[in-house]
Formats: structure tokens, C-alpha cells, sequence
């Protein structure tokens, strides 16, 4: 069979590295760049999110399916793949974007796969706290911990999504009952592997909070970040506590949040907790955020091309046996995972 895959958003940054890694492992798979200037070769298409006319060439082209890496708000992507029933996989989404989206695909019969990948660097969170756990039912608590370096190369659209939601309250878990918080408040002190040390870290919103208590059914769920810079760090905390992100305007939060660097290490740690006991596992990316975010999307892509899933919605850890998730993602050079009692 024809493996015709398109990345619209390919000319962005975890784009262009979704590309190179799908490519390089599966050179037998035909991979188009969508963008909304089009190219200068035939595997560019000229394809804006916002314009739904433009999707003819999606057909035309014969895309078995369909990654998305750029923000797609009124979802014509997702719509436009139910309707013609093509695989569709979807980086993107912030919480409340995903939860919107799955709403859509939940009410509609779907005749090919449609996959959620919005979680924390792909959405591979929900997969590897499985491995920590013989039965997802014995897990009674979640605790994700980020480190992001300022150094890093990152993208625009994490960036765009801080400085727009900064000052919104959103929801972790606390037995099963939703608890309203902000980002950089309630500090903890926790201490990363992979040389980090100690540091506090503070409330932060990814979409695992969500999946991992509305679809994994786990009743405590949290989620906190720290920078690498402590002085960054501390200063944002600061600007919630002062509530100076809330008169700040959107162009000003974004200069506060839009900085990328050349590259850096990205680090999280999962810590588990259950009736016998707790598991941490750590995860280093060496090459940063957007290259383990690309190998997740490359990971999910080849799991829907190497076996036969049934046709329906998934969130993208329902494709993976947890164990075979985890070797393949420290299998590649520039991951490392540690798994501590």
C-alpha cells in the first residue's frame, strides 16, 4: 500500500523535524510539507488551516494521513479528515482546544483513525506512567514535573499559548474533584535528575492533566514546571503573585514568554504513586523539546502504519503497548530514561 503522510505546519520548527525523522527512518513513505505559502517542489502544498477551499489538494494528492503541527482553532483539519475519512494525527492543542476537539470527534462516526497527541512532548506521558503501574486502576496520585531551559530552540506556538493563558485559571485533580488554579503559584521543591539538582517548581497546564484523570481515571493529577534559570523562575511566580501578568498587554507576555535559544536539554519526571508504593521515571531529551515532541509524532505515525487499529478516536498512548513505547524511546541516541523505586 501507498503511504502518502502530509505535515501541515512542516515548515515550522518540530515540522521540519517531524519530516527529517519520519523520513530518515521510512524513506519509502512519501512525506508532503503543508504550509500556507506552498513550496517550490511537488511534496509542498500550499494549505492554510483557515481556508477549508484549500484542502482539495489533500484528495487530490491521495494523503492516507494527515499530521497537524500548527495551531488549527475552528478545527477544518480534524472536520475535513472525519469527513473523508483520513488517519489524522494532532500535536498541537492546548487543554481547552483538545477537550473541544475530542468533543467533535466523539459526536460524529469516524471512518479512519483520529488521533489526539496533544499531551506533554507528544503524548507519551499517559504511556510511560503505565509502565510504572501493573494496573492503571492501582494508581492513586500523578505528579508531572518539567524542566524547561530558556536555551532551548522552541517553536512559536508554546510561546503564543503562555502568553495568551498565563493569567487563566485552569484544573488539576484532587480525588477525582477539579481544583482550580494558576500558572506559577504553589511552589514545591523537587529534585531533577540528570544533574538539575533541587529546584521549585510551580503550577503549570498541559493536557495530560486531563487525559490522564477523565480517560486514565487517575484521581490526583498535578503538573509543575521550573526554568533553568532560578531567577527566571522566581520572577514569574512573582508576576502571578502580583497579578502584573493580568495588566500586562498580549504583545508583553509574549516578549516575555517568546525567547528561543540555540539548543538545550529538556527533562520531566513522572512520579507515580499507589497502594504499593511510589515509582519515578525520568526522561532526558538532549536535543531539547521539539525533537522529542517530532520522535513522538514519527512514533505514533509508525505504530498506525505497522499494525491495523481499528477505526475510531484514540488519545495517542492507546496505540502503544507502554513497554514497547518506552524501548523504542530510549532506543533512539538522544533520549535517556531511568526508572527509580
Amino acid at each position: 500500500m501507498e503511504h502518502n503522510i502530509l505535515i501541515i505546519g512542516g515548515t515550522g520548527l518540530v515540522g521540519r523535524t517531524i519530516a527529517r525523522i519520519l523520513q530518515s527512518r521510512n524513506p519509502h513513505i512519501s512525506v508532503f510539507i503543508g504550509g500556507r505559502k506552498g513550496g517550490k517542489t511537488d511534496k509542498d502544498l500550499k494549505i492554510d488551516v483557515t481556508d477549508p477551499s484549500s484542502f482539495q489538494i489533500i484528495s487530490d494528492k491521495k494523503i492516507n494521513l494527515v499530521i497537524l503541527s500548527v495551531n488549527d482553532k475552528a478545527d477544518e483539519i480534524l472536520r475535513f479528515a472525519i469527513e473523508k475519512g483520513i488517519d489524522y494525527l494532532d500535536i498541537t492543542k492546548p487543554t481547552p482546544a483538545l477537550v473541544k476537539a475530542y468533543d467533535i470527534a466523539m459526536d460524529q462516526k469516524v471512518g479512519s483513525r483520529i488521533i489526539f497527541s496533544s499531551g506533554w512532548m507528544g503524548g507519551i506521558v499517559p504511556g510511560l506512567v503505565k509502565t510504572l503501574s501493573d494496573s492503571m486502576a492501582a494508581i492513586q496520585d500523578v505528579q508531572l514535573f518539567v524542566y524547561y531551559s530558556v536555551r532551548d530552540l522552541a517553536g512559536e506556538s508554546s510561546a503564543h499559548f503562555m502568553a495568551e493563558n498565563v493569567a487563566v485559571p485552569f484544573h488539576r485533580y484532587e480525588k477525582n474533584r477539579p481544583v482550580s488554579v494558576k500558572h506559577f503559584l504553589d511552589t514545591e521543591a523537587f529534585d531533577f535528575s540528570f544533574g538539575i539538582g533541587k529546584r521549585n517548581a510551580y503550577n503549570f497546564d498541559v493536557p495530560d492533566l486531563y487525559i490522564l484523570n477523565h480517560v486514565e481515571r487517575v484521581p490526583d493529577v498535578s503538573v509543575k514546571m521550573t526554568y533553568n534559570s532560578k531567577l527566571i523562575t522566581w520572577l514569574l511566580g512573582a508576576f502571578q503573585s502580583l497579578r502584573i501578568f493580568s495588566i500586562l498587554s498580549l504583545k508583553e507576555r509574549k516578549m516575555i514568554f517568546g525567547s528561543s535559544g540555540s539548543g538545550d536539554q529538556s527533562v520531566f519526571e513522572i512520579v507515580v504513586k499507589g497502594k504499593g508504593g511510589s515509582r519515578k521515571l525520568s526522561l532526558q531529551s538532549v536535543k531539547g523539546q521539539a525533537e522529542l515532541t517530532a520522535l513522538s509524532a514519527v512514533l505514533h505515525t509508525e505504530e498506525l502504519l505497522r499494525n491495523s487499529h481499528e477505526n475510531k478516536v484514540y488519545f495517542s498512548h492507546q496505540l502503544h503497548e507502554p513497554l514497547s513505547l518506552m524501548a523504542q524511546l530510549n532506543a533512539y541516541e538522544t533520549i535517556n530514561i531511568r526508572v527509580t523505586q
